[in-house]
């Protein structure tokens, strides 16, 4: 084992020192901050847009409109920030001339405070057409053209019933959509986060066990076949067993993952434990923070997620280095890798799979395969964590099926690694197995 180390030491100082080690270690974190941090900050910082109706209606369209869009808020709570500073210009008669006058305004950049945001054409031919027309700057947001159109479809609604004799507060309080707010609950206790941020957590722990396993465990099966062709093995073999050198590879690439992603889960854990802070630096309330689905990241979830990635890595980097053992050049590696490489994609669909029935028959078992398990557990737990027992069957299952898997790559490492010229057959890597 002690010369295992030793490799391991190689590779991982090897690695570390890399430029792109570095970068990608301080950009990614970088990056991470920015994407939770700058909703917070975009929200905190929006203004109210102006928008100017242009009432060309006979009757109170405009005017109902107008007060529609007075109204709107940001958060739905009356008391909350407005999201549009309405005016309203009469233009009977001269709809065209006053459209004209005030899409010349339409221009915040140029004429700052003294410009507007839109204009919204209002005439009694919308209760006809169902159609109005915007005239603004910013049209191209599908999102806010969206929210402009059912907040001015309430004031269109009101009118087309008083105009019917129905009493619009009576209908509009009998169909109004219902709001389901959901709260996460653990262990018979509320967690205070709702089922956005669950899946969203859910959903990120698992594309990013997804890219490392991709990234990390290619680089054991490209280093592989690199010492290869170089006849660096037939050196190194002569001081320590092919095993004690595949093993000291995937600890050394391990322990570089490792490093980087415990870096990572930590900034994202500082961040989430710190966005009230940066809330209320932004200007906003904690409340209106804590409705964000920016999910928490409980300790006990950060270690079930880092202990099953190592179980991951190590099951896959083994696989990996089998395969890169097998092949005599890195393009050779490309289409051998490919049972290994579906594996891990059907790691990732299972995962989402499951999302919908977390503590389902089919989750409790595919908790107990090793390939799938390190995808599918950490999910599980992120939505509802499991009891303890199951937990631990599913961590001691997978260790298992690590070991099984190192015992299978070792054997196939051991003759493939020495082995030149042509891509070896399955037969051939099954007599490896049966013959070591």
């Amino acid at each position: 084992m002690r010369k295992a180390w030793v490799v391991a030491k190689r590779e991982f100082v090897a690695r570390v020192k890399t430029k792109q080690f570095v970068i990608a270690t301080v950009f990614f974190p970088v990056l991470l901050a920015g994407v939770m941090v700058a909703p917070i900050l975009l929200q905190g910082n929006t203004r109210a847009k102006w928008i100017v109706v242009v009432d060309a209606a006979e009757g109170g369209l405009g005017e109902k409109v107008e007060a529609a869009l007075t109204r709107a808020t940001r958060s739905g709570n009356p008391d909350g920030e407005h999201r549009y500073v309405a005016s309203r210009v009469e233009a009977v008669g001269r709809l065209e001339q006053v459209r004209d006058s005030l899409v010349a305004l339409v221009d915040r950049r140029e004429l700052g405070d003294a410009g507007i945001d839109g204009v919204l054409l209002v005439s009694d031919e919308v209760l006809v057409t169902d159609t109005l027309h915007y005239l603004g700057g910013n049209v191209g947001s599908p999102s806010e053209m969206e929210t402009l159109t059912q907040t001015v479809q309430e004031a269109v609604l009101t009118e087309r019933l008083m105009q019917a004799g129905i009493s619009p507060a009576v209908l509009m309080q009998t169909v109004k959509p219902i709001e389901l707010v959901t709260a996460k609950v653990s262990q018979g206790r509320l967690t205070g986060q709702s089922g956005a941020a669950s899946f969203a957590l859910a959903y990120v722990m698992s594309i990013v066990l997804y890219v490392a396993l991709l990234i990390y465990g290619v680089q054991v099966m490209t280093s592989t076949v690199e010492e290869k062709t170089n006849r660096i093995n037939e050196v190194l073999v002569s001081s320590l067993r092919p095993f004690e050198l595949m093993l000291g590879k995937v600890l050394g690439v391990g322990s570089v993952a490792l490093l980087q992603l415990s870096i990572y889960a930590g900034v994202a854990y500082g961040l989430t434990q710190a966005r009230g802070a940066i809330a209320g630096l932004a200007g906003m309330s904690p409340e209106a923070a804590a409705a964000m689905p920016i999910p928490d990241i409980p300790l006990g979830l950060l270690i079930v997620f880092l202990v099953f990635f190592v179980l991951g890595f190590f099951f896959y980097s083994a696989a990996y280095a089998a395969v890169g053992s097998t092949c005599n050049t890195v393009q050779e590696t490309q289409m051998a890798s490919f049972p290994v490489t579906i594996l891990i994609v059907s790691g990732l669909f299972v995962m989402f799979k499951l999302l919908g029935e977390p503590n389902g028959q089919l989750a409790h078992v595919l908790s107990l395969v090793p390939p799938l398990a390190p995808f599918v557990t950490p999910a599980r737990y992120s939505l509802s964590p499991l009891p303890l027992p199951e937990l631990l069957l599913s961590v001691a299952v997978t260790a298992l099926g690590v070991l099984a898997m190192a015992w299978v790559a070792g054997r196939i490492y051991r003759v493939g690694i020495l082995m030149y010229g042509k891509r070896a057959t399955v037969r051939e890597i099954v007599r490896w197995i049966r013959a070591g």
